[in-house]
């Protein structure tokens, strides 16, 4: 599989910068939410469920951005608003690893916490890549709004990042297995890898949400994240912004 590759080029979508596959995701999110903002119809007419009231063609506008489907196609409601942290999931290790380096007791050996994500290659990277992505799309649909409509357009636009046959698969299994918090905790292979697989989560849902403030509750018992750790990580999270 090819995950690494694929997760360095949402992180740069989140970031705002070009990637093959995907334009400026944010740039565009951001436009969309101020067209939206305006409550002016352009007049178009509204087909297939590709435009809003607006008359906007939300899908034309997201650019095929696979992270805009991912984390922005549920029924319009995070298109470029404040639950989708941008930076947090541009910069999920480092910010992870600051976490840490802020709430470290005297003693702490950074050597046993495992390393960011961004510093990672090889294998290593493969496997905590797939770890972000496994948390990222459980994330995503831990509110239960991901059709089988949405879940073809997200499998589409992965595919046209460059996931392998492989990749293809095993993201087609995320969007349809059951969500286990205790699963994807055991995925993690190293403590700096728990930040950060709560922190993409963090950075995906909505937390004023109640369905997917309990997938977090539920993720950070299962890392084993203390709460003065998860505090730490969502204040990380809503600076980065």
């Amino acid at each position: 599989m090819n995950a690494s590759r694929i997760l360095q080029q949402l992180m740069q979508q989140a970031g705002g910068k070009s990637s093959p596959g995907g334009g400026d995701l944010k740039g565009l999110l951001d436009g969309l939410s101020r067209q939206l903002g305006g409550g002016q119809s352009s007049g178009g007419q509204s087909g297939s469920g590709q435009q809003g009231g607006s008359g906007l063609d939300v899908k034309s506008l997201l650019g095929g951005g696979a992270l805009g489907l991912l984390v922005g196609s549920k029924r319009g409601r995070k298109l470029g608003g404040k639950a989708l942290k941008y930076g947090a999931l541009a910069g999920v290790g480092v910010l992870a690893w600051k976490a840490w380096q802020n709430s470290r007791q005297q003693g702490d050996d950074s050597a046993s916490v495992g390393e960011p994500v961004e510093r990672l290659s090889g294998q290593a990277s493969e496997q905590r890549s797939l770890e972000l992505l496994q948390a990222m799309i459980w994330a995503a649909r831990a509110d239960g709004h991901i059709d089988a409509s949405e879940q073809a357009l997200i499998g589409e636009q992965i595919d046209s990042l460059g996931a392998d046959a492989e990749l293809h698969q095993w993201v087609e299994r995320q969007l349809s297995a059951p969500l286990d918090a205790t699963k994807l905790a055991r995925a993690a292979d190293s403590p700096q890898a728990a930040r950060e697989i709560y922190l993409i989560s963090v950075a995906v849902v909505d937390e004023q949400n109640p369905m997917e403030r309990a997938w977090l509750d539920q993720l950070a018992q299962a890392l084993t994240l203390d709460t003065g750790m998860v505090e730490e990580l969502e204040r990380q999270a809503r600076e980065a912004g």
